[in-house]
């Protein structure tokens, strides 16, 4: 267990002299916006695998310069959520990351598999998964614990030259290093802006137009709430109360009280915030407000182009052993098969560009 900030400075000193680390994290995400970090996993073998306490460590920059080093391969299994945790307690920007699952979709696993299933697959090793729910924050940790945090990050490197190997065509290798590449990009694992989070909530589609401009305006600044308190989104309103408050005319403090949607200590807390976002959303111009996003519905023509470009999709993915759900999501493909012969209609931009573009240019060229 690494505890002090002495020791962190001499194991990422270490681990900057090899050509590859293992990292993993454990943490809680459910009385907080941001998820309390427990425990950071460090493996620079299989046999010298640390745990690093971030209970006992206040300042965690020292291992900001590993996380940075792009001569020093960072491997980990699913990473994006492990990244946003450390950019942020290191305050460092991630370089030259691997992901193993990532990599699975490239080498005729699936791009979803989870690591338990990936070390056994690979390496015919069962890990138990019996502190799934443990509390990361109890010291001294058991051996239990230790043992379960230590396997996360213990088989990575041999994982890593596994899946590798199991990539010959060079053509292949040379997408996966694209794809792992957006890693080094923070807005590629960040998410959405504070602007956006209205699209993540689930029943906005019912909105119209002004609804949508108010719940933008909402979510924003619930988010924006959130996160200066600390405290779950659903702690300050809930998606539920953002939509009726899109959808139902409040237009004063009284209306809000009425409605019965806050209770009394956040209607004194927030009343004043929300009528405010609920006036800026109401005023937006008609070009500034959200369109509204349907489901893609295909006519006949479309469904035709639809499912042969699935059927190219899955075919070609057979043969190459490349897990069809890395090239796109069947809004995607629907998306590009609706407006791939309409000029001037918007196309997705992940299935235009760079190597899923090289992927279906076989089929471009039969469409065009």
């Amino acid at each position: 267990m690494i505890s002090s900030t002495q020791e962190l400075k001499e194991l990422v000193a270490r681990a900057r002299k090899i050509d590859c680390v293992a990292l993993d994290t454990e943490f809680i995400w459910e009385r907080t916006f941001y998820p309390q970090l427990g425990l950071i996993q460090l493996a620079l073998s299989d046999e010298d695998c640390h745990l690093i306490d971030p209970v006992a460590i206040k300042d965690l920059t020292p291992l900001g310069k590993l996380l940075s080093d792009r001569n020093v391969v960072k491997i980990f299994h699913d990473a994006p959520q492990d990244l946003i945790i450390l950019s942020r307690v290191t305050k460092a920007i991630p370089a030259n990351i691997f992901d193993t699952r990532i990599a699975s979709g490239f080498s005729g696993l699936p791009s979803t598999i989870s690591l338990v299933n990936l070390v056994n697959v690979l390496l015919d090793i069962e890990l138990p998964k019996t502190q799934t729910r443990t509390n990361w924050f109890h010291r001294p940790l058991s051996d239990e614990q230790i043992d379960y945090a230590l396997d996360d990050v213990r088989y990575l490197r041999a994982i890593r030259v596994l899946l590798l190997t199991r990539i010959i065509v060079p053509e292949i290798k040379s997408w996966l290093r694209v794809e792992l590449d957006t890693l080094n990009d923070p807005q590629s694992y960040i998410g959405c802006t504070d602007y956006e989070r209205f699209q993540k909530i689930k029943g906005a589609g019912s909105l119209d137009r002004n609804g949508l401009a108010v719940l933008r305006e909402l979510a924003a600044w619930r988010e924006q709430e959130a996160r200066h308190l600390n405290r779950p989104r659903g702690h300050v309103v809930t998606d539920k109360n953002l939509l009726e408050l899109a959808r139902h005319e409040v237009n004063s403090f009284e209306n809000l009280e009425q409605s019965g949607l806050l209770n009394a200590k956040k209607l004194q807390r927030f009343g004043e915030a929300i009528i405010k976002c609920i006036t800026t959303g109401k005023s937006a111009a008609g070009d500034d407000r959200p369109e509204i996003r349907k489901p893609i519905r295909l006519n006949t023509r479309e469904k035709q182009v639809f499912e042969r470009l699935a059927s190219f999709v899955q075919l070609k993915c057979d043969m190459q052993g490349i897990d069809p759900h890395l090239i796109g999501t069947t809004a995607e493909l629907k998306q590009l098969a609706r407006n791939l012969n309409s000029p001037g209609a918007p196309l997705p931009p992940r299935l235009t560009h760079g190597w899923r573009k090289m992927f279906l240019e076989e089929f471009f060229r039969q469409r065009l």
